[in-house]
């Protein structure tokens, strides 16, 4: 394919998508993620597009929402190694909320094997996805039907949410910054967003490391908010998304990264097929006191015996 060729179609799926990672686009394309961040860089110059941490979305700073054709398809590897990282937090007979997405969709795929869970959610995907779990218990909102993601939102599903209290809020959005949280592009999705936060003690966002250092309209959850965020692993080039993990975990915010090797200052030669590592705590967490031990926990019960899974910071990610 020759270089024009390659750019117009690349072009031609982020107008599609509003927002496309790199390895997809490689992917499509049929070249590596070098050439095609060349295309991407070309592109920008003309005005076309804008890059971001390990993609390109549409100019003008803030990308618009896909539909659910256009997401389901972007990022699906990513996505999954989050999905199995992000369901070792859930244990036997919690109460949880679970928003709408993708991401969140391959989530509830994987709840439907932990007994005595019940599920809150406004999602339709989420809900479909463990309608024959047998052991699950699966709560809705109500709401009106938002056809673009299979979400119900306005002030049925909001009102609906008032007064419950659950342990953890799984939600996943359209960007993630330091300095302003998880954002949506949408305003209803966004307000029930906030509503199922308001009712978990734990927050966890799910996102993908294009997401990161991306900013849409709408604020969900602002940084100081964010118990906790399940991520995969950034290419070793990406430079900007590591520094934005950085700065979330500066702030307080527990990371952890799926589908990487998982080295540390600890143990540079981990066992193969580790795909998990929780990220240390730089800065001082919420609600601590001065001076505790800044120790994240490990997932997959790894303290039961005793021990702790070794643990690195974010800037380890640049270093590979």
């Amino acid at each position: 394919m020759f270089a024009a060729e390659r750019r117009q179609l690349i072009l031609e799926m982020v107008r599609a998508n509003g927002a496309v990672s790199l390895r997809e686009l490689a992917r499509v394309v049929q070249t590596s993620e070098v050439t095609v961040r060349r295309d991407v860089r070309a592109l920008e110059a003309e005005g076309l597009l804008d890059r971001r941490h390990g993609g390109a979305v549409l100019p003008g700073g803030f990308t618009r929402e896909a539909g659910f054709p256009q997401k389901s398809h972007l990022a699906t590897a990513e996505k999954t190694a989050i999905a199995d990282l992000a369901a070792g937090l859930v244990e036997e007979g919690e109460a949880i909320v679970v928003g709408a997405g993708t991401t969140t969709q391959e989530l509830a795929r994987r709840l439907a094997r932990v007994p005595g869970l019940t599920v809150v959610t406004n999602s339709l995907l989420v809900a479909q996805a463990l309608a024959h779990a047998n052991r699950v218990e699966v709560v809705m909102t109500g709401g009106t039907l938002r056809g673009s993601n299979y979400a119900l939102v306005g002030s049925g599903a909001e009102q609906s949410l008032h007064g419950l209290r659950v342990s953890k809020a799984f939600i996943s959005g359209s960007g993630l910054t330091a300095e302003r949280g998880l954002s949506t592009s949408n305003m209803l999705s966004a307000s029930v967003d906030r509503a199922l936060v308001q009712a978990a003690a734990e927050v966890v966002v799910l996102a993908d490391h294009t997401k990161l250092g991306t900013d849409t309209m709408f604020q969900t959850v602002p940084t100081e908010l964010i118990t906790r965020l399940v991520t995969d692993d950034p290419p070793a080039h990406d430079d900007r998304a590591a520094t934005e993990l950085q700065a979330l975990a500066d702030q307080g915010v527990q990371i952890s990264v799926a589908g990487g090797a998982g080295t540390s200052a600890a143990d540079k030669s981990p066992a193969r097929g580790d795909r998990r590592r929780d990220v240390s705590l730089p800065g001082p967490r919420r609600n601590q006191p001065p001076g505790a031990s800044l120790r994240p926990t490990s997932l997959g019960g790894d303290q039961a015996g005793g021990t702790e899974r070794p643990t690195a910071r974010v800037a380890d990610l640049r270093r590979r």
